[in-house]
């Protein structure tokens, strides 16, 4: 870890200042507010900075993440040795005639606020999922029967082989809770994407339907520090109902719980770590393998040492 720590400073700190952190946990940039330090974090503010910063680690070989709003990735407790951007790249311009371009980092939620607002419809269904824009497009989340494969026109993506370049639609090949991006085992980073939305929508309509999704999810999911959804739905069949159905609503490792309200939701009660989140998942994942001969699959990333792959 030493070893690299000149190099950060002389190559990311003329880059983002003091917004460089060296053996910085990264329990405050993750939603379940869990995870060890990371080698380095280096906190962007635009898509200029993002780029400029996965560049240069890719051109040192370093191991680099991109963390967004940290709801969607369970961090080990021994962290990453690596480099960690935090991307606080907002920018958000919503145009009237339905096209929305935002940068990466923008909120998920923010942004369909702003197109319910400029009249925009078919976004609201993503009101309650936190994170940000370029998670939402890498792994195609949805809710209420909506996704980003239905909104995505196009996402602006660099990697270090091409550089930056527009994908459309159709190169992102979206699939349940999945795309290209996702699918990709070569490093990338998603700079901007834009929206494709209707336009001149009532928005007294749209708060309603927003406020309606709203009170849905929560009624239906627990509050508290979660990772969202831990499994994805298998074809048919819903990941909450088999884990209930293996009896394990309520089971406890440490300081998390599945959650008595939805089965498919792992809370931090306090004091957990990921190494309990772990053991839940592998608990989940063998019982119902178990019981009903389904392999659940996950639906958030594991990030750093020790999280061998459930």
């Amino acid at each position: 870890m030493g070893g690299l720590r000149p190099d950060y400073e002389r190559l990311l700190r003329p880059l983002v200042g003091d917004r460089l952190l060296l053996d910085e946990p990264l329990a405050r940039y993750t939603v379940a507010r869990l995870g060890g330090p990371a080698d380095a974090v280096a906190i962007v503010h635009s898509g200029a900075e993002l780029l400029k910063a996965a560049q240069l680690a890719w051109a040192e070989g370093w191991p680099v993440r991109i963390l967004g709003g940290g709801a969607n990735v369970l961090i080990s407790d021994a962290g990453f040795r690596g480099l960690v951007i935090v991307n606080h790249a907002r920018l958000v311009n919503v145009s009237f005639s339905g096209l929305v371009y935002a940068m990466s980092g923008a909120n998920l939620i923010g942004v369909v606020r702003q197109c319910i607002e400029r009249r925009l419809a078919g976004l609201e269904w993503a009101i309650g999922i936190p994170g940000t824009l370029g998670g939402a497009v890498v792994n195609n989340a949805g809710a209420h029967g909506g996704d980003m494969a239905g909104c995505v026109n196009k996402a602006v993506v660099a990697t270090p082989e091409d550089g930056m370049h527009e994908w459309p639609l159709e190169r992102l090949e979206y699939a349940y809770r999945d795309s290209a991006l996702k699918r990709r085992e070569t490093p990338f980073v998603v700079v901007a994407a834009e929206l494709r939305l209707t336009s001149d929508a009532d928005p007294d309509a749209l708060r309603a339907r927003a406020d309606e999704f709203t009170a849905h999810r929560k009624r239906t999911q627990p509050p508290g520090a979660s990772l969202g959804s831990m499994f994805k739905n298998p074809p048919g069949d819903y990941a909450g109902r088999l884990i209930e159905a293996a009896g394990l609503k309520g089971a406890r490792a440490g300081g998390v719980i599945i959650s008595p309200v939805h089965a498919n939701f792992f809370i931090n009660t306090g004091g957990g770590a990921a190494a309990d989140y772990h053991a839940l998942i592998r608990l989940a994942q063998d019982t119902v393998r178990e019981r009903f001969g389904v392999s659940l699959e996950l639906e958030i990333e594991l990030l750093g040492e020790g999280l061998e792959s459930a």
